[in-house]
């Protein structure tokens, strides 16, 4: 009975922080950090002030998890799409930019999360902005894999440039037509890749 008891505590525990972080998630991204007070957040995730702290330890940390949170998110579709063309770099490039596209052309979308937070929080040392820094360093990383398996001369500006490419299509999103940005970016890549040879 006691461990019955244990366990049921520990899911309503998690429970409670993942209605916090889906909350805070939700605020954060809709209306900006800075402007999301934890009051608001506690609000409306419908949980006490101290079930936010014992969570999350300050509001910092919360912001930290909801970088966390989309980090995991983005880098899950990407596995997912990379999976799928392990033997083919263009391939699996163009696929990126396919759901990178369709990503920027959605409805509500205010751009890529860790471009958004970074620029809130301009203090390098920052919780949030070293998630978001982690984030940028990996997708370089990655393009830079990429940019190997197509086997150009300099891979690593190649990757550079992607990247680039891709935190723009982000930042870019507001003044691009409908269905604009996937063959924008296709197009756009093609170029580098011709012309990194």
């Amino acid at each position: 009975m006691a461990k019955s008891a244990a366990r049921a505590n520990n899911q309503d525990a998690v429970d409670v922080r993942d209605r916090i972080l889906e909350t805070a998630s939700t605020l954060f991204y809709a209306r900006g950090v800075r402007a999301v007070g934890v009051d608001l957040v506690v609000e409306e995730a419908g949980v006490a002030k101290t079930s936010l702290y014992r969570h999350f330890g300050t509001k910092d940390d919360l912001v930290a998890a909801f970088l966390a949170r989309e980090d995991q998110d983005f880098w899950s579709t990407w596995d997912h799409v990379a999976e799928k063309h392990e033997d083919d770099a263009r391939a699996e490039l163009d696929a990126h930019l396919e759901w990178i596209g369709e990503r920027v052309g959605r409805p509500h979308y205010r751009g890529c999360p860790q471009i958004n937070v970074a620029a809130e929080f301009p203090e390098a040392d920052h919780p949030a902005r070293k998630v978001a820094a982690a984030h940028k360093l990996e997708m370089r990383r990655r393009l830079k894999g990429i940019a190997e398996r197509l086997g150009v001369g300099r891979p690593d500006e190649l990757a550079g440039q992607l990247a680039l490419l891709i935190n723009g299509a982000f930042v870019s999103s507001q003044v691009l037509e409908a269905g604009e940005a996937i063959p924008l970016l296709r197009r756009t890549a093609d170029a580098l890749i011709a012309a990194a040879g």
